[in-house]
This record gives C-alpha cells, structure tokens and sequence, in this order.
C-alpha cells in the first residue's frame, strides 16, 4: 500500500501521554474505592495511577508523528473503502473514532490497557 499520498482521516483522537485520572488525585477514599474496583475486576491498578516515565502531552517526539501520520493514512484508506462498500449497498457507514493512547485509557466499556492490543467500544463507537 502506498500510504505517503493518501488522504488523512480526522477521526482520531491522540491520547498518548495523557494518562487516566490517578489514584493520587483522586485522594482519600475515592482513590481507595478506585483501587478496590480495579483489584476487583482484574485491572493494574500501576495503569490507574501516573506514570511519569510517559514524556508530557504536549510533547511530540518524531515517531510518534510519523506513527500518528501512518496511522491516519491507513484508516484513511479503510473509511474511503467502507464508505463505498456501504454506498454500493444503499447504505450509510459511520466513521468511528480511532484513540491512540499509552499505558492505559477510559472508554464507555470501561478502562482498558496497552498490554490488551487493539480493542472496539462499540458504546461510544470508538476503536
């Protein structure tokens, strides 16, 4: 596939280095609660909490751009492909969102971790 002079989806939405609410900033026992649920439901609870190993939000290192870029590219492709295959069938595809994130992120089906790979939430139609 040649990727370099494809069009670029807008449907993304780059959460790396952002990471979920820490148990720090919960404080008390909204923090404890935090954990217990996810000791409970079989999530690190490491993921819940900040990681400062992670470089800031607002700083953007050239892999990640380039990643970004390739990434873009292919759902790109991928939306142009579906949106004809649906028309073709007299339908309507609806793009989803793409999220890029690290360490671990909230979703309408809950919290989800890197270590799980690529995942769908159908409720808040995001991938």
């Amino acid at each position: 596939m040649q990727w370099a002079g494809g069009r670029r989806s807008g449907n993304i939405e780059d959460r790396r280095g952002i990471g979920p609410i820490g148990i720090g900033g919960l404080g008390g026992l909204g923090g404890l609660v935090v954990l217990l649920i996810a000791l409970f439901f079989g999530v690190d609870p490491r993921a819940l909490m900040d990681n400062s190993t992670e470089a800031p939000a607002n700083v953007a290192r050239p892999a990640d751009d380039q990643t970004k870029d390739f990434i873009s590219a292919v759902l790109g492709y991928t939306e142009d492909t579906w949106s004809d295959i649906f028309q073709r069938n007299g339908r309507t595809y609806r793009e989803p969102k793409l999220v890029l994130f690290t360490g671990s992120v909230s979703s309408a089906c809950g919290y989800a971790q890197a270590a799980m790979g690529p995942f769908s939430c159908p409720s808040d139609e995001k991938v």
